[in-house]
C-alpha cells in the first residue's frame, strides 16, 4: 500500500485540496479601494491593515465540500486491495471535483458582479490553481493503478 507510487500522487491530491483553505481562489478589489479575497472559508476584507473574515452558509457548504474531497483520496488509499474500486472512486472524485470548480467559478462571478466587476485572470488566486492540481494528481494515481493492474495481469499470465 504505501510503497505504491498512487498512495504518493493521493496522498499529494489531499494535501493540495486541503491548501485551499490556506490560499484564497479570488482577489480583488470592491468600489472603496477595499482589498478583498475569497476563500472557501469565507470572505477575507484587508481594512486597516487588519484582516476581517466573514463567513456565510455559502462559505460552510464549501469548507464542507473541500474537506470531503480532501479526504475522498484518502479513501481511495484505504482501499488499496480493490483496485476496481480504487479506479470508481478515483472517477466519482474527479467529477465531484469538476463540479466544486464550477461552484467556485460561479461564487467568484458572483462576489465580483456585487462590486460591478467582471472575472479577469487578475481576479485569480493561487487556489483556484490548486483545483487543476488536484485533478493532474487524481490522474496520475489513476495511472499507477492501471500499472499495477497491468503488472498483476502479466504475472497471472506467466503462472
Amino acid at each position: 500500500m504505501i510503497q505504491r507510487i498512487q498512495t504518493l500522487w493521493l496522498f499529494l491530491a489531499s494535501v493540495t485540496m486541503l491548501a485551499l483553505f490556506l490560499f484564497p481562489y479570488t482577489t480583488y478589489t470592491d468600489a472603496h479601494g477595499i482589498a478583498m479575497a475569497l476563500k472557501v472559508s469565507g470572505k477575507l476584507n484587508s481594512t486597516g491593515g487588519q484582516y476581517q473574515l466573514s463567513t456565510s452558509l455559502l462559505f460552510t457548504l464549501q469548507a464542507i465540500a473541500t474537506v470531503l474531497l480532501g479526504i475522498l483520496p484518502l479513501v481511495v488509499v484505504a482501499n488499496f486491495k480493490h483496485r476496481k474500486k480504487q479506479v470508481s472512486w478515483i472517477a466519482l472524485t474527479i467529477l465531484l471535483t469538476l463540479l466544486f470548480a464550477v461552484w467556485l467559478f460561479i461564487s467568484a462571478q458572483q462576489a465580483l458582479q456585487e462590486v460591478g466587476k467582471l472575472l479577469h485572470f487578475d481576479h485569480i488566486g493561487i487556489g483556484a490553481l490548486l483545483v487543476p492540481v488536484y485533478i493532474i494528481f487524481l490522474l496520475l494515481a489513476l495511472r499507477g493503478i492501471n500499472q499495477d493492474t497491468k503488472l498483476i495481469r502479466s504475472a497471472d499470465r506467466l503462472r
